[in-house]
């Protein structure tokens, strides 16, 4: 075989997966199709370090985002990369509001977030006296992250392991051979070809393409793309507050609302929303249009905005495994031995918490029985 291991992606889960794998593992090589990491969903984000507290119990966006928010807060310090452990505010505006508030405070709990606090609205606006609420819940473990940084970490650290990386390089088929597995790449105007023992499809939002030329894709394993637009708030309102604001979540989380968060500068936006990418089209631009919309969802809890304070800001696209109407989906993350492709693991369906996740999705795929040989 020409590689040991083979990792399609340079985003923040391929990136992890090959700093994690190339501790243990040599000949580890790593594709991507643009010029360098993270050019997709891994760098068009809140950048928010997330606590946990949405998902279904056991399901793998619950354990893996309770593990991966330890493990990455850890790593940074270890690693001297810029994040604040900021903590977040989820807001309530009615009565109403206040049950679905209870219910996500119960899960929070059930998923192993411990350090959540119920605060009535009093309570709440003497942490944030610029805002408005009739109730809160606190989650201190809630952050944010440099994820350039933090990406740029990880490709050290996979390098410093060894491991190789192929930029501008498109895999454009792969083929099971009797041992292995022999990909095709497109490079500039030409291609090639090379063998790899096990291949990791961590594509990002070209993850169920890549399934389809393994001939490991099912149908459950279709990516709806989700278009979120940013607002950047402007006119010094950014100091306003000094924690993320959210609303309650949207039902089957196929979003969390407009909310409102904060960089490292103490810069602050708002977004993103959640707008359905029928045709797939990958469009990074920001309808200017929207900014009425934000802002009336916006200043309901933020009454200190002016619809002049906002600015269309960035977008990213996330890779849903959901259409509107569908129910809640995990990731997948999935070694396809049972599709007669042992060694070819999938992980589809990598949208937020994948950011606060990766150091944990990489340790749960190198627990895979075929590196435990």
């Amino acid at each position: 075989m020409d590689t040991n291991i083979t990792i399609i992606g340079a985003g923040v889960i391929g990136l992890a997966i090959a700093a994690k794998l190339s501790e243990k593992f040599p000949d580890v090589f790593v594709l991507e199709k643009h010029e360098k990491f993270g050019q997709e969903t891994s760098s068009r984000n809140s950048e928010v370090i997330h606590s946990g507290i949405y998902y279904p119990v056991n399901s793998l966006k619950a354990s893996l985002c309770v593990e991966g928010n330890k493990m990455l807060y850890d790593y940074c310090l270890k690693n001297d990369i810029n994040h604040k452990k900021c903590g977040k505010l989820m807001v309530a505006l009615n009565r109403i509001e206040e049950e679905i508030l209870l219910k996500v405070f119960k899960q929070s709990r059930i998923n192993g977030v411990l350090d959540g606090v119920l605060l009535s609205g009093t309570e709440a606006l003497k942490m944030e006296p610029n805002i408005y609420c009739t109730a809160a819940i606190f989650f201190p473990s809630t952050g944010i992250v440099d994820s350039h940084g933090l990406m740029k970490q990880l490709e050290s650290d996979a390098k410093i392991n060894q491991a190789t990386f192929a930029y501008n390089s498109e895999v454009v088929a792969i083929e099971k051979l009797d041992l292995g597995y022999s990909i095709t790449v497109k490079e500039a105007n030409a291609t090639y070809s090379f063998t790899a023992n096990t291949v990791i499809n961590a594509a990002g939002l070209g993850t169920d393409a890549i399934a389809k030329l393994s001939g490991t894709f099912e149908p459950s394993y279709q990516l709806y793309f989700w278009k979120g637009s940013y607002f950047a708030v402007g006119n010094g309102k950014n100091k306003m507050i000094d924690h993320l604001i959210y609303p309650v979540p949207h039902e089957n989380i196929t979003g969390l609302g407009v909310h409102a968060t904060l960089d490292l500068n103490h810069g602050m936006k708002l977004g993103p929303d959640a707008t359905f990418l029928e045709n797939r089209l990958i469009d990074y631009s920001v309808d200017k249009a929207k900014r009425t919309g934000f802002y009336n969802a916006a200043m309901k809890y933020l009454p200190f905005l002016d619809e002049d304070d906002l600015h269309a800001d960035q977008a990213g696209i996330r890779p849903k495994l959901q259409k509107p109407g569908d129910p809640f989906r995990d990731f997948i993350i999935k070694d396809e031995q049972a599709k007669a492709m042992p060694g070819f693991i999938n992980l589809i369906g990598i949208e937020s918490p994948g950011l606060t996740s990766c150091l944990s999705i990489a340790k749960m795929v190198s627990r895979f029985h075929i590196f435990e040989k």
